[in-house]
């Protein structure tokens, strides 16, 4: 006989979260909540490793405003960490929806825009901080965050912290808040650096798995086409988004360039809303694109990996990989905007032969092949460049040495002896000089 499936009357929340929860329509818990929701309100350090999507944000947030119940002094008693503004938004956002019944304060920090109002929040009081690691040391070195009476600390996206050079900020902050606290880790992968850092915060941490690392939710069916060229890709993406299937899809790419390219060729030729966020873009200019894009208003969304987490919108139809990420736990987190909330979604990579090294990558991170589709008829398939031919050979080149560091290389050309060449006449060179007097 199967056990029945807890609800959130089971955790002992109080009734004002329970309300909370009752109007954002959940009715019953995911299996990460299920498993670190109890071991959080009984105070032991977690570490959680969930693939993204699965409801993990709401599994910290729900036991901390349990534990913090309402507002008190002006000092903060809680922080979060969370790798890239995006992030620490949508962490703001769920604060919000389950606090609002409760006097609970709270403020998001992060960088790109001025500290100005983020300090004026910080000394009217607050509860909860939500910070990029960066933009909290500052704020910190500058005497404005007294961490005296911290008593939590979680760290969302691990492993992003640790890709994106944070290591060195995350122990100053351990530095600088009290050692007797609760700690949280959250990662959807566990390379070795995360491992590191938890062995140097967390003490005697209950690990929770609620699927092996790296893995991609089930509700995901991913796709490959393989294609020869980047005009091709163009072609592909085209024929794509003429698709009514494609209603809410997210593009990634690798560089801001390809990026704000397939922006213009797409808000060119017209199909549908289009937008693009990257790090050069404002700060209002991304949050304004993706709150049209979780409404609907926008069809398209042209993103780098700055957005391959912390968007938390539970309705995107598809993603396409217009590049594949070298960075594979970048696959786990692109793709994981698709197919949340136990919703159905359909990611799509696109790859060239010289991406096809990182594919095979991929898929032993993800212990899962994808599956490789033909190119549909329709589809133009353009001349491959003799510029982009050579580039892909030199890089298959170059990942063939990686595997093999004995190989030489398509290019390699044998070492000349000039020894036994005979030297060429200067006679010609002579003549000319004497033209010249």
């Amino acid at each position: 006989m199967t056990e029945p499936i807890p609800s959130f009357q089971d955790f002992k929340l109080n009734k004002q979260i329970l309300n909370a929860i009752a109007d954002q329509s959940y009715k019953t818990p995911t299996p990460i909540q299920i498993k670190a929701i109890p071991l959080i309100m009984a105070g032991h350090d977690v570490m959680g490793i969930a693939q993204t999507g699965t409801g993990k944000t709401a599994a910290f947030v729900l036991p901390l405003i349990m534990k913090v119940k309402y507002a008190q002094g002006n000092a903060p008693r809680a922080l979060i960490l969370a790798p890239t503004k995006e992030l620490v938004l949508q962490i703001e956002n769920n604060i919000k929806n389950y606090t609002v019944y409760c006097d609970l304060r709270y403020v998001a920090l992060y960088g790109g825009v001025g500290p100005k109002t983020q300090i004026k929040k910080i000394n009217e009081g607050i509860d909860i901080i939500v910070a990029t690691p960066g933009r909290f040391l500052d704020l910190y070195l500058k005497g404005e965050i007294v961490t005296k009476q911290i008593k939590t600390l979680i760290l969302d996206e691990a492993d992003k912290m640790m890709d994106m050079g944070f290591m060195h900020q995350i122990r100053k902050t351990l530095e600088v808040i009290p050692t007797k606290r609760q700690n949280l880790l959250f990662s959807a992968t566990m390379p070795d650096k995360v491992v590191t850092l938890s062995e140097e915060f967390l003490e005697f941490p209950e690990t929770i798995e609620v699927a092996p690392q790296a893995t991609t939710a089930e509700t995901i069916e991913q796709v490959l086409y393989q294609v020869p060229n980047m005009r091709t890709k163009i072609n592909f993406l085209v024929h794509l988004l003429k698709g009514e299937a494609f209603n809410r899809v997210m593009v990634f790419t690798k560089t801001k360039t390809t990026a704000d390219n397939i922006f213009k060729y797409l808000d060119r030729i017209g199909v549908g809303e289009i937008r693009v966020i990257h790090s050069n873009k404002g700060q209002n200019s991304r949050i304004n694109a993706v709150d049209e894009f979780k409404k609907g208003e926008v069809r398209v969304l042209v993103s780098t990996d700055v957005a391959s987490r912390g968007l938390d919108i539970s309705l995107v139809s598809h993603v396409i990989n217009f590049d594949i990420p070298t960075l594979y736990e970048d696959y786990v987190h692109r793709i994981g905007r698709t197919g949340r909330a136990n919703n159905e979604g359909i990611a799509i990579s696109l790859s060239t032969p010289s991406e096809l090294y990182h594919i095979l990558k991929i898929e032993k991170l993800i212990r899962k092949k994808i599956a490789i589709k033909p190119l549909p008829s329709a589809i133009e398939i353009a001349k491959t460049e003799v510029a982009e031919r050579q580039e892909m050979a030199l890089e298959i080149d170059r990942q063939k040495r990686i595997e093999n560091p004995d190989f030489k290389g398509a290019f390699h050309e044998k070492k000349r002896d000039f020894s036994k060449e005979k030297p060429k006449s200067n006679k010609k060179r002579n003549f000319r000089k004497g033209r010249k007097k």
